[in-house]
């Protein structure tokens, strides 16, 4: 009788058990639960070790581009290495400047203002938009600001295997994407309107031809176009382990805008200290 009972009691704890794993490991089955959870899971980031390929439309067609990164997000401390360029930036380190070392003339280390000309011409984006931070904010700002029409706009398109990991596939449309006029207040720059907006300031620069660059001098009452969202197409590739965008496709009414793949990724792995020095070992500043 005793053992009867003995292995009715394991039976029972082992189907408790697992029921208990069942639901942990309950599947998100609704675009709008699998855009909050991958917003959940970057604001609880702690480190990122990846391998970005990007594609962006510049002035004289698409930029390409390939980077190693480490990322630490609080306090923010990143790692970049681009065919012999290596780059480091540690918050209140350097004057908040980058540290670089070039893979061409001068040949020497440089210290460069991360927001300055030679490190943001014909780009889209600055050091402080490394990481997933950047775009999880515009797509959690357009997920809010849509709460009561959020099917109209989001689109859970199953699943799909990218850059070699299993994801869940979103879609973003915006059919009404387009351009209207915007009054310039005080004191603001390409960049502070961008932020208001949730709009790209790369895009503010290529739909007013007559502003050459991100310092242009804007005046009170100077009259721009911008674009009223950031992109009119989003396909959005949202990895079923880890809950963060693994590929980025964004299009706007010209095509496509901007491309971001991440490869190889590591969450939240060791990264010491050291590895966000100049003098670290690997390093050859």
């Amino acid at each position: 009788m005793f053992r009867t009972r003995f292995f009715q009691y394991i039976a029972f704890s082992l189907c408790l058990f697992l029921s208990a794993g069942l639901l942990a490991q309950k599947q998100p089955s609704t675009a709008k639960e699998i855009v909050f959870k991958m917003v959940k899971s970057i604001n609880e980031l702690e480190r990122l070790k990846y391998s970005l390929k990007i594609i962006e439309r510049g002035k004289k067609g698409f930029n390409h581009y390939e980077s190693s990164v480490k990322l630490n997000r609080k306090p923010r401390k990143i790692y970049l290495y681009i065919k012999g360029i290596e780059l480091l930036w540690v918050s209140g380190w350097n004057n908040n400047k980058a540290y670089v070392k070039p893979n061409s003339f001068p040949y020497v280390n440089l210290s460069l203002d991360p927001l300055g000309y030679l490190m943001r011409q014909d780009q889209h984006h600055t050091l402080n938009e490394m990481g997933v931070d950047y775009f999880a904010s515009i797509i959690e700002y357009i997920a809010l600001k849509n709460l009561d029409k959020f099917d109209n706009f989001f689109k859970f398109e199953g699943e799909e295997r990218v850059n070699n990991r299993p994801c869940y596939k979103i879609i973003i449309d915006n059919k009404d994407f387009g351009y209207e006029n915007y009054t310039v207040g005080d004191h603001e720059s390409i960049t502070s309107i961008a932020r208001k907006l949730h709009i790209s300031e790369y895009m503010i620069l290529e739909v007013n031809p007559k502003l050459n660059d991100y310092f242009d001098i804007l005046k009170k009452g100077q009259v721009l176009k911008v674009p009223n969202a950031y992109a009119k197409h989003v396909t959005l590739y949202i990895d079923q382990l880890y809950f963060l965008p693994i590929s980025i496709k964004i299009l706007d009414d010209k095509g496509l805008y901007e491309q971001y793949d991440y490869h190889f990724l590591q969450v939240n792995p060791k990264i010491d200290d050291e590895e966000f020095k100049k003098t670290y070992k690997d390093y050859k500043f």
